[in-house]
């Protein structure tokens, strides 16, 4: 990926939108029972993150059959992507200014 510009960015920047972010940067996608029990947060409150991050184009969703019952995949977007390394690069500069 080319260096990016450090940005701030709200939408990531929430605790578990941030944790999220990070999970599928390291995955090709990542199935919501499993961000949902690393996150250990509950359904609705997973479902509410990742329709902040869908509505910013950060991730996909992506729902498919499978053991009996619907399973949703998540996505991080090449826009996503892109958010991400900004906010953490700016986050490395903040923590760089307040280094003694």
């Amino acid at each position: 990926m080319a260096r990016v510009e450090p940005a701030f960015d709200e939408v990531i920047h929430a605790p578990h939108r941030l944790r999220i972010a990070v999970m599928l940067a390291a995955v090709d996608t990542m199935e919501f029972q499993a961000i949902r029990d690393d996150l250990d947060v509950a359904d609705s409150v997973l479902s509410k993150q990742l329709k902040v991050l869908s509505e910013a184009d950060y991730v996909t969703l992506d729902k498919r059959p499978g053991h009996g019952r619907q399973r949703t995949w998540v996505t991080l977007t090449s826009s996503g992507r892109t958010a991400l390394a900004a906010h953490l690069a700016e986050l490395q500069r903040l923590a760089a200014i307040a280094a003694p």
